[in-house]
């Protein structure tokens, strides 16, 4: 990047939840390597589960990448561990963070003018959940990207929850229509970009029953504002999503593909900035060294991702489906992952896998992934996975949670050919036979053959001269300098 007497500085604000907060740092990271001074936002209550995780230090950053922390307008909590409630979160986000946000801008603002080494705030990159931060940029007069960390087809599936409402598919009569069968023999074949989409696969806040419900209204309030940024950054690559990006091309703002955003980061030379991390978990280093002890292509990884949570009897059942399917594998389970209950395992499980499974709390997925041992990835479809996933050449068995993982359950196993999902209602028989299906079988081998493909267009789209590439130096020039 050419020099500039002032440096252009940057605000980023992740929505406050783990795989929000990390593909955000991602953006922070690369743009601070083209010249940006950076302030990356975080609620007070994950700052301090950072440090837990990580040390005092963790979060000191750098002269000119610093973190600041907004209150989240949440009850205090008991437990810095403690899962955060997230429909109260999702309005929390959008009643309460606007003032302390702008009275954040602000005070960085007057501390610029009395410190040189602090230039003033003109730029900033926002949550496509955190729709307030577009309304700051407003009030301020700077242009805003809007980074939406969910995959090209979930967004697409959100910005069509209303007309879903509008046609009085949703919300759904009743509970009745959750199990009748009504979800997959319902077809939407009206949303340009997505052929006959059925409404099992659309965004989980499609199957809400109460008009009121709060995961479904902020999506429809916060997708809503979208349409007001300077910007749209998805983390996803060209020859992945065309048609998807097509279709929402028609609607939305100028959008920038920058994916896959943990492949941009390694050009990165700074090595104080690359190590700067947000974790809300401690990572467990053994998991490295326990993959180390295997052969390529043997051990099945487990991990359903920050928020997943999920019945013990579900619990039991994956384990049952791993300990008969005879296979090694690394399975996280965090300590919430049960709802309302502890995860605990039966004796006969850990007596059945001794010697051939790993447990830990967390783990550095990106370096499990690319671990040549690994051969297959149960996961619950979150973006960052699937993305990080495809980048290695993963396949993925896939049980989709909420939210946006229903459709990319969708893409990565009917429209891309990459996964395969499991039943809601988990069974153990169904667990073992994926898990053998995608070692062994004639579809996991199509599988592996179709995902290596992707993982080299991916690895394309990064490189110099790629989409990707080209798509980020693009969105510093035409918006986040153009001011």
């Amino acid at each position: 990047m050419a020099s500039y007497d002032v440096k252009p500085h940057v605000v980023c604000i992740p929505f406050p939840a783990q795989s929000h907060i990390n593909a955000m740092l991602s953006i922070a990271k690369l743009l601070h390597e083209r010249g940006f001074y950076v302030t990356f936002v975080n609620t007070e209550y994950n700052h301090k589960r950072i440090i837990k995780s990580r040390g005092p230090d963790s979060l000191h950053g750098l002269s000119d990448f610093r973190f600041e922390t907004i209150p989240d307008g949440m009850p205090e909590a008991s437990d810095i561990d403690a899962p955060q409630d997230l429909r109260a979160l999702c309005v929390s986000s959008f009643e309460n963070f606007l003032a302390p946000f702008c009275s954040l801008i602000s005070r960085l603002n007057d501390a610029s003018s009395g410190d040189s080494s602090i230039p003033p705030i003109n730029r900033i990159v926002g949550d496509g959940l955190c729709s307030f931060s577009i309304q700051a940029a407003t009030e301020f007069n700077v242009p805003i990207a809007q980074f939406w960390p969910i995959s090209a087809c979930s967004l697409l599936g959100f910005i069509h929850l209303q007309e879903l409402v509008n046609r009085g598919i949703t919300p759904l009569k009743d509970e009745s229509y959750l199990t009748n069968g009504y979800l997959e023999t319902t077809i939407i074949d009206w949303i340009s970009g997505m052929e006959n989409i059925r409404l099992k696969d659309l965004p989980s806040f499609a199957r809400a029953t109460d008009p009121n419900d709060i995961f479904l209204n902020f999506l429809i309030q916060e997708t809503q504002r979208t349409v007001k940024a300077s910007a749209i950054i998805l983390n996803t690559f060209d020859a992945l999503d065309q048609q998807v990006l097509d279709a929402l091309s028609q609607f939305l703002p100028p959008i920038y593909t920058i994916g896959p955003l943990h492949l941009l980061t390694k050009q990165i030379k700074h090595q104080n900035l690359a190590a700067i991390a947000t974790n809300l978990w401690p990572e467990n280093p053994d998991c490295i060294k326990w993959l180390d002890s295997h052969e390529p292509d043997s051990v099945i990884y487990v991990n359903f991702g920050s928020i997943t949570v999920m019945k013990l009897h579900h619990l039991v059942e994956f384990a049952w489906g791993l300990a008969n399917s005879k296979k090694s594998f690394l399975w996280i389970i965090r300590p919430d992952l049960v709802r309302g209950d502890s995860a605990i395992l039966p004796c006969e499980f850990m007596e059945e896998t001794k010697g051939r499974g790993m447990i830990a709390s967390w783990c550095a997925q990106e370096e499990v992934l690319k671990h040549e041992s690994v051969a297959g990835f149960l996961t619950h479809c979150g973006w960052n996975s699937v993305v990080e996933s495809i980048s290695y050449g993963v396949p993925m068995i896939s049980w989709p949670f909420f939210a946006d993982q229903p459709t990319t359950c969708r893409y990565c196993c009917v429209e891309w050919g990459i996964g395969m999902e499991i039943n809601g209602d988990v069974k153990r028989d169904e667990v073992e036979s994926c898990i053998r299906e995608v070692t062994e079988g004639e579809k996991g081998e199509d599988m592996k053959r179709r995902i290596v493909g992707l993982k080299s267009k991916a690895e394309e789209s990064c490189k110099s001269g790629g989409s990707s590439h080209c798509n980020f130096d693009k969105l510093i020039v035409e918006i986040l300098l153009n001011c």
